[in-house]
């Protein structure tokens, strides 16, 4: 028997919605990891110079700090418009930030033309890439979470986790394209072109984004007008989902950033060649956006938590084993270690997050909730880690500090996981929203 014309209209708009999250966190996601790898290529001399090396890479790694600083800011201000106003509108206005961001960092002047100016341009413009990510995702991951049937909420939100290592890919495809120019035309114009890029994809994910309608679960908010006034303080007044999200998500954030960003630096600067090390990022992207679908579609079999633990266990186990094979200097190695560590054990980790994260927050808060516990998994798992990794190397002067990161995150993720309750059986519907004393089930999702 067909499909009713309703039911036909509700799977044509949510893979609508599912296509818009994809594009829409990739070309996000694109913009922002851009940053990370050009500045650890080449913002240490351009915008701190005189600097010793090592300094000048914790320097500009410093500026990419400032992103993950800004992201939970995003996070509070979009979530709350988000829950007040509804998700479509805040998805476009993150967009077009992140977009504008990026093209003018790509026409900023550097420390030899305007002085101390550069780098204080240039911190501001990543702060408004932050801000702009912090709301991305928690918007674009509700919207489709919040279209999907019951039982396949895992499934259909992968494709938001999806933006991230396709974003990557293609970020890592465009760098390695322009690094194969020499040094100094690199230096002097090579690194602007994927920022100018950005302009190109920005089109495309505002095209599709303007087709989207606003998600049913809001609409119906709306409707009784049920909305929370003020969700940031609902959110905080039983702060529980947020800090145990935000524990959950610091094993796949560090091991993302350690095995993105600061890899290139890292490996780098032990010998491997620019175009070896972006090779290495690109098939781990690859390979991840296979693992993604998969983490994320098991999930909805066997459970968030399950998939979640298994990709903490194996990120820990591996960590040293990992920066070994990065260690040894050859190419093959350096490839199946990032497969490892983050195409596959990252993969586990983060593609079962969206689901889990909006599961955990009743719709009145769950842009807010959801975005602060992402948000705040990210400052600490995956901000500070490449500044850290760098100083530590620096003084220890061997990579052992890496691994240790890297398993501490993990393990973290790991033993968090046991405090919080399995979801991927929630009716998001019926869910309460945490904090607000309005019914007898107003008991927080988490053990």
């Amino acid at each position: 028997m067909p499909p009713s014309p309703n039911a036909s209209e509700r799977t044509r708009q949510l893979r609508r919605v599912a296509l818009s999250g994809l594009l829409g966190t990739a070309v996000e996601f694109y913009d922002f990891l851009v940053y990370g790898t050009v500045a650890a290529l080449v913002f240490g001399e351009l915008f701190f110079p005189g600097a010793d090396p090592a300094v000048g890479t914790i320097a500009a790694f410093g500026t990419f700090a400032a992103g993950y600083v800004a992201r939970p800011i995003g996070g509070i201000v979009f979530g709350h418009f988000g829950d007040r106003l509804g998700r479509k509108n805040m998805l476009l206005l993150t967009m077009g930030l992140m977009g504008g961001a990026s093209f003018l960092i790509g026409l900023l002047p550097t420390y030899d033309t305007v002085g101390v100016w550069a780098p204080v341009l240039l911190i501001t413009l990543r702060v408004v890439q932050g801000i702009a990510i912090g709301g991305e995702w928690g918007g674009a991951t509700l919207m489709v979470v919040e279209h999907a049937g019951e039982k396949r909420r895992g499934l259909w939100s992968s494709f938001t986790q999806m933006g991230a290592p396709l974003g990557s890919l293609i970020s890592a495809a465009v760098v390695a394209l322009v690094s194969t120019l020499p040094k100094d035309q690199f230096a002097a114009w090579g690194w602007r072109v994927p920022f100018l890029l950005s302009v190109l994809l920005l089109g495309v994910g505002l095209f599709v984004r303007l087709k989207v309608v606003e998600s049913p679960l809001f609409a119906e908010v709306k409707k009784d007008r049920a909305e929370s006034r003020l969700p940031i303080l609902d959110v905080l007044r039983r702060p529980r989902p947020v800090l145990l999200a935000c524990c959950v998500g610091i094993g796949a954030f560090t091991a993302q950033s350690l095995l993105t960003s600061y890899l290139i630096a890292y490996a780098t600067g032990i010998g491997y060649p620019r175009p070896q090390v972006l090779t290495a990022l690109t098939v781990s992207a690859a390979v991840a956006l296979v693992v993604l679908p998969c983490a994320s579609a098991l999930s909805d079999r066997i459970g968030r938590r399950p998939v979640v633990l298994t990709g903490a266990i194996l990120s820990a186990a591996t960590a040293f084993p990992v920066l070994a094979l990065v260690d040894s200097k050859s190419s093959g190695a350096l490839i199946l270690a990032v497969v490892i560590g983050h195409g596959i054990s990252q993969s586990l980790m983060y593609g079962p997050l969206g689901a889990l994260f909006s599961e955990m927050f009743g719709t009145r808060v769950r842009y807010t909730g959801a975005s602060l516990g992402y948000q705040g998994a990210t400052l600490v798992g995956a901000g500070f880690s490449p500044m850290i990794a760098g100083s530590l190397v620096a003084s220890s002067g061997n990579g052992t500090p890496v691994a240790l990161l890297l398993c501490g995150g993990s393990l973290i993720t790991a033993l968090t996981v046991w405090f919080v309750r399995e979801t991927s059986r929630t009716s998001l519907g019926e869910e309460p929203t945490p904090g607000l004393p309005t019914t007898p089930h107003t008991e927080e999702l988490t053990a």
